[in-house]
């Protein structure tokens, strides 16, 4: 059996080979193991991972960065009375999630 996760706190995100049916026999099993323990199942190609959206494509995954709806594609106004390391260090750590959570070039690009 292939298989992946990624925990982060309470989050967990996993790909796996098996069955839809398989995985939902498996959480089911977990879940009777403790009447506290709660699980919300989404079982899907596509998903939004904290700051990732994650596709499985054909069996190959692609991920890009997640913008949530509220989200707006601007960044610190260069006239605020910050310092201005801010203004750089936002531009830096905008590339860096960029390149960590883009698996393409092309997606990378629209991030720029």
């Amino acid at each position: 059996m292939k298989f992946m996760a990624g925990k982060y706190i309470d989050d967990v995100f996993m790909t796996t080979n098996l069955t839809k049916e398989e995985i939902l026999q498996q959480l089911n099993e977990t879940m009777k193991t403790d009447p506290n323990f709660k699980i919300t199942i989404t079982i899907n190609q596509a998903l939004e991972y904290l700051a990732a959206s994650i596709e499985n494509n054909n069996g190959q995954l692609k991920t890009t960065i997640y913008h949530k709806s509220t989200w707006e594609p601007h960044i610190l106004p260069y006239e605020s009375d910050h310092p201005r390391h801010i203004h750089a260090n936002i531009i830096y750590t905008m590339l860096v999630r960029a390149a960590c959570l883009c698996s393409t070039v092309e997606d990378f690009d629209m991030e720029r």
